[in-house]
């Protein structure tokens, strides 16, 4: 069954990568788009038009408020509408915060968490017209955003992309909110193994290489897909405001800050003294990890 069949879709960072894993299990599941990429485009397109989908390459920044909206009209102009969005471009530029300059801080910023704003705008923008018109519609829109273990857990050396991806997390839980009448919006958090992974992050490519005993190969990024297709589908119309992990053949949902401890002071104001008395020995006392849910190399050998 083609999950997606008459469907419009546009995926950024789709030139390479997990964007072209998802492109083309898009494809395979009969949905038409608009395949977003500053290189890589035209070879993605093709790959899509074997699998009998109409598919169109452009190349804007998704860093430009207006090229974005220029992508959401090209998909109405060429296909008539527009049903998906996939906020997938992102870039790393690692850094330890004492080294980081300005630039690179702030070219993860824009093109991460910028750029998922102004797509995500813009198709909000469209799917409330269309919806008000046509209320028999429901919530027809589908907005996916990508995240990432730097932003759930965080990674030395990664403050500029963590804070962009734990933001892209934040930003999704807000928005589905805001616009549940007429999309759903969900963020999507992918280990895989890609030149991202692996090229950039070297001391990763033998975790990303891990495989079973019986030679299942876990970060293929062939894996992460389906979990968008479905989040993409009619069949997950009550699917909103979660962020979801995968790896290999698991998937997890995640449920973002919580507390974990609280102490009180009889309805009287802390004072400084209290708390350096209390904080250590009560608050702080047996608190579960910071990486409590961290997946190791056990649990997904499992």
């Amino acid at each position: 069954m083609r999950m997606l069949e008459g469907k419009v879709a546009i995926i950024t960072g789709a030139g390479r990568g997990l964007g072209r894993e998802e492109a083309l299990a898009f494809a395979k599941h009969g949905c038409d788009i608009i395949v977003n990429d500053l290189v890589g485009s035209d070879e993605v397109v093709k790959d899509c038009q074997k699998l009998g989908v109409k598919a169109i390459a452009n190349y804007n920044s998704v860093v430009d408020y207006n090229k974005t909206k220029e992508m959401v009209d090209q998909a109405i102009a060429e296909f008539g509408k527009l049903d998906i969005v996939v906020n997938n471009a992102g870039i790393i530029k690692d850094r330890m915060i004492f080294n980081m300059t300005e630039e690179e801080f702030d070219s993860v910023i824009a093109v991460s968490l910028k750029g998922t704003f102004n797509l995500t705008r813009h198709a909000a923008v469209y799917f409330r017209e269309i919806g008000k018109d046509n209320p028999e519609l429901g919530n027809f829109g589908r907005i996916i955003n990508t995240a990432s273990d730097s932003g759930l857990y965080g990674n030395v050396g990664q403050s500029n992309y963590g804070a962009a991806k734990s933001g892209i997390a934040s930003f999704t839980i807000i928005i589905a909110r805001e616009i549940s009448k007429y999309a759903t919006v969900n963020c999507v958090v992918p280990s895989a193994r890609t030149k991202m992974t692996t090229d950039l992050t070297p001391k990763l490519i033998e975790w990303m290489n891990t495989k079973t005993q019986d030679g299942f190969d876990i970060f293929h990024p062939a894996h992460f897909p389906p979990l968008l297709v479905y989040l993409a589908s009619d069949s997950a119309k009550n699917i909103n405001g979660e962020v979801f992990r995968a790896i290999g053949d698991k998937v997890w949902v995640y449920r973002g800050w919580k507390a974990v401890k609280m102490i009180k002071n009889d309805r009287k104001t802390f004072n400084p003294e209290d708390l350096a008395k209390r904080v250590p020995t009560e608050l702080m006392k047996d608190l579960p990890s910071k990486l409590e849910g961290v997946q190791t190399p056990e649990l997904l050998l499992s």
